[in-house]
């Protein structure tokens, strides 16, 4: 019984069978790969005892996915489409980014927690601070915040302080996804930053994150609120704390019962995204890695990604290689840094093993966008570098810029060609990682460009082997016996 209420085997019985799908992926992540093989069993018995009170004797294929190419929190539609899946049952945590092709359902699951020792902290923790209190929470923590609420409101109500506590709850955006929806206005922007969409005076400012959304009334600002986290210290409170890094944040570890005050270390992670920012000011090569197939208008970020890459004078190189690591990434030494495009949960890579670092869509706008539009932006200007620190000049932007004179396709092609390849009176040591403005550019500054083949040597002749066991080979044994 405990198995059907945490995996919910009757509604998504339910949504399977109320939409005629046939063909069905269950997507776990590598922790809940122990009771796959059960929530199969107890989907296929009430799936069938579906089948049979409506008198339907069509079958229904479950097809179980693990080790997904990308984040374990997207769905994964690109292994769905292996097996032809009419939709996806997504288990454990997720992002809820929106899908392209397939309908999805999702299982937040329901971790323990101790609905009295929450409440307990939470009101504590209200009456010493002045601010309103907002409160946020892992979605496998989802079903235990009505009872939370309920809870509240009786302590309140028997407070003997007289002081009100003015607590508001993010709400779930939704448990299915359908690719026809439109989500801008659902999830609000990508990265999980916040939407200035006014919905009247009494609505004021509606924001979302992480699956969550909530509303803030006008004349108010998140900066005016105490951030109080329910859940573990994963990628999603990252994403909340990185994302309102301005408001006081504290966060109830449901495992262990206790209030933790101090996420100084998550706001060290801020500060060095400020840094790879910095950092990615200088590149002048950047590679765009392809961290999902399946969060809908990932196509349209990369593509104005190679176009602010391009506005900005510098190249750029489209990679796809699923999940990064430092020795995939370690092949393409001459990109200067590399830009995710994924969901917001994966974006934020600790590239500290990394020869390159690794930024966020966002975090590339930051260092490659301008206020000013490029023919008003002074060319001849330098930049002071933070890194280096000292003034420098950037490529001249007008390089990668075909001109009036050059709109002929052959003739721009031409001319790039042979920038790509030209050689600087024949030191090609002169060009170091930094500063190339191509692959091309950098492949020629290598000691080592492949193997070279001297047409002049001829070829030696072959030499016939030892022959035999290692123990004693055929020419050993003639030695020993002469």
């Amino acid at each position: 019984m405990e198995l059907e209420t945490n995996y919910e085997i009757a509604s998504t019985a339910g949504f399977i069978h109320t939409r005629n799908f046939t063909r069905v992926a269950l997507q776990f992540p590598d922790n809940l790969l122990k009771d796959s093989i059960r929530i199969v069993r107890a989907l296929r018995a009430n799936l069938r005892s579906l089948r049979d009170s409506d008198g339907d004797n069509k079958d229904v294929g479950l097809f179980v996915m693990a080790d997904t190419n990308y984040g374990s929190c997207c769905v994964d539609e690109v292994g769905a489409s292996h097996i032809d899946a009419d939709c996806v049952i997504h288990y454990g945590h997720t992002c809820l980014s929106p899908t392209t092709k397939l309908p999805a359902f999702f299982v937040f699951g329901k971790a323990s927690i101790s609905i009295s020792k929450c409440v307990e902290n939470l009101s504590k923790h209200a009456l010493t601070n002045d601010k309103p209190v907002l409160v946020l929470y892992g979605l496998e923590y989802a079903y235990a915040i009505p009872h939370i609420r309920e809870a509240l409101t009786e302590a309140s109500t028997s407070c003997v302080s007289g002081s009100k506590l003015e607590i508001n709850f993010a709400s779930v955006i939704c448990s299915v996804i359908n690719p026809a929806e439109d989500h801008k206005s659902i999830h609000g922007s990508a990265g999980g930053s916040t939407t200035n969409e006014s919905f009247g005076k009494e609505a004021g400012t509606r924001y979302a994150i992480g699956g969550l959304n909530w509303n803030i009334p006008e004349g108010h600002k998140m900066e005016d609120y105490l951030l109080f986290w329910i859940g573990s210290d994963n990628s999603a409170f990252a994403n909340v704390v990185l994302t309102f890094n301005g408001c006081e944040i504290v966060r109830y570890n449901a495992t262990e019962d206790s209030l933790v005050t101090d996420v100084s270390q998550q706001l060290k992670i801020l500060k060095r995204r400020y840094y790879l920012v910095e950092k990615a000011k200088e590149a002048n090569i950047i590679g765009i890695l392809v961290g999902t197939l399946g969060v809908a208008g990932y196509l349209d970020m990369i593509h104005q990604m190679r176009e602010l890459i391009t506005r900005a004078g510098k190249k750029a190189y489209t990679l796809v290689m699923g999940r990064p690591n430092p020795a995939k990434l370690a092949n393409f030494p001459e990109c200067d840094v590399f830009i995710t495009v994924s969901c917001a949960q994966t974006a934020l890579l600790d590239s500290k093993e990394f020869f390159s670092p690794v930024i966020t869509p966002f975090e590339a706008m930051l260092a490659f966008n301008s206020s000013l539009p490029v023919e008003v932006r002074d060319q001849s200007e330098a930049r002071f570098s933070f890194i280096k620190g000292v003034y420098i000049e950037d490529f001249d932007q007008q390089d990668t810029v075909i001109g009036k004179e050059d709109k002929e396709g052959a003739l721009a092609l031409a001319n790039a060609t042979e920038k790509a390849l030209k050689l600087n009176d024949g030191n090609l040591n002169s060009i170091i990682k930094g500063t190339a403005k191509s692959g091309a550019e950098f492949f020629l500054s290598r000691s080592y460009h492949g193997l070279e083949i001297n047409g002049d040597s001829s070829p030696e002749p072959y030499v016939i082997g030892r022959s035999g066991k290692a123990s004693g080979y055929v020419d050993e044994k003639s030695k020993q016996e002469g």
